[in-house]
């Protein structure tokens, strides 16, 4: 029952009681029986004033209470003159104004931190309490390759890219460093947040490729330079010294050999050095537009007699689909070289080949082989200055080749898939990256 009610109620009860006993007290004397209802009817009026002020600020507090309940934060009351109504009213008005004022705080820091998760240079994915994936900011879709609809909704423990088999064993506080697609790697950072009194987690996740490249870079370098300086300078005097040595023997002679030898071992050397200075001085790329069909058709008619000598055969899968970039023709001509030759090289097998394809949507080629493979104990060595698995490599040719597809912002990737055939792919799409 309403407090209203209970009070009416009680009230009529009181006076209806008071009418009865004043009607049996005093109906002998009439006098005194008119002048006790008198008195009744102003307690009843006096009580019906008392009612309305003493509900009137509940009825403001219940529709204050509603406004609040439907977050409607500016209804605000006028006063009435009455100072308890009007006190009332005063602390309810501040109430609100405080009420709206935060709301509007928070609305505002809401928003920017919408914005700036959405524009932020690094990625950000929200877990919810169950650890599935909330909201993912478009920067991580970019380093992961996922579109937000393919990832949200997602339990992490679930997934079986590398990426998120990390992140599931990842704690709270914790960092790690992910390398992706043999060349790019990642430092995952996971923290918390508190939300409606619960913990939630969020993961930061920032691409450290061009860092570790430029540290490379600036590394490998610098003992080139120095090593090419001092081989090149000893190179000259000693080879100037051969050749007069040379004039003095007959070309039959055993040391005329010798010495043409050493003279041809010092160019070899020399050229061997130049091929690592050409790490550290390619050049920014040149852009024009080529056609991909015509460009690997010169590489593949380039690297034909060396196929066929080891016995491989290679297919262009794609005949018919035209494929312009914007690229410099020199250098990417010598991505597919270095790309075919390694190919070549890694064929173990009598029905060996090679298979290039590649498609406009997305703007990609693709060339895979059937060769020897590339253990998972190395996949991610591969792009690594001067690492090789061959007899005699340098570790040029893939150092090279990654330069090249980063400094025209190409995404790359290169593994053997459960079928034993070793993909190198190039996405054409441009890949938000620094030159180096």
């Amino acid at each position: 029952m309403k407090l209203s009610t209970k009070f009416t109620t009680f009230i009529g009860i009181v006076h209806a009681v008071a009418l009865v006993l004043s009607f049996y007290v005093f109906r002998d004397n009439k006098l005194i029986f008119i002048a006790s209802e008198v008195l009744i009817l102003l307690s009843l009026a006096l009580s019906w004033t008392l009612y309305r002020d003493m509900i009137q600020p509940l009825a403001l507090l219940m529709q204050g209470t509603d406004a609040i309940r439907e977050r409607d934060f500016n209804i605000k009351f006028l006063k009435t003159g009455r100072p308890e109504m009007d006190e009332l009213i005063s602390v309810y008005n501040t109430m609100i104004d405080q009420l709206r004022t935060e709301r509007t705080r928070q609305e505002e820091q809401h928003f920017f931190l919408e914005k700036l998760i959405q524009t932020s240079p690094t990625g950000i994915i929200i877990l919810d309490f169950d650890e599935k994936i909330a909201a993912i900011n478009p920067k991580a879709c970019v380093l992961l390759g996922f579109s937000e609809k393919e990832l949200k909704g997602q339990a992490i423990k679930s997934m079986t890219h590398t990426f998120f088999r990390t992140l599931s064993t990842l704690k709270t506080g914790e960092a790690k460093t992910v390398i992706l697609d043999s060349a790019r790697s990642f430092k995952i950072q996971k923290a918390h947040f508190i939300d409606r009194g619960f913990a939630r987690s969020f993961v930061m996740i920032e691409e450290l490729t061009m860092d570790i490249l430029l540290a490379e870079k600036q590394a490998y370098g610098k003992v080139i330079r120095m090593m090419s300086h001092e081989i090149n300078n000893s190179i000259g005097a000693v080879n100037s010294i051969l050749d007069t040595v040379l004039i003095n023997y007959t070309e039959r002679s055993d040391m005329h050999q010798a010495v043409a030898i050493a003279i041809e071992r010092n160019n070899h050397l020399n050229h061997f050095m130049r091929h690592f200075a050409d790490v550290i001085r390619l050049p920014e790329p040149r852009l024009e537009v080529i056609d991909i069909g015509i460009l690997i058709r010169k590489v593949v008619q380039l690297m034909s007699l060396k196929a066929k000598e080891r016995g491989v055969a290679i297919q262009i899968l794609t005949t018919d689909t035209p494929l312009s970039i914007k690229a410099d023709l020199g250098q990417m001509e010598q991505v597919f070289i270095n790309i075919l030759k390694n190919a070549i090289e890694a064929a173990d097998k009598s029905d060996a080949f090679i298979q290039i394809h590649w498609r406009t949507k997305p703007q990609e080629l693709t060339i895979t082989d059937n060769g020897q493979g590339i253990l998972q104990s190395i996949e991610n060595k591969l792009f690594t200055p001067f690492f090789t698995t061959k007899n005699g490599g340098q570790g040029v040719g893939l150092t090279l080749t990654r330069d090249i597809l980063i400094n025209h912002h190409f995404a790359f990737s290169l593994k053997t898939d459960d079928a034993g055939l070793t993909v190198f792919k190039v996405e054409f799409s441009r890949h938000e990256v620094t030159s180096v």
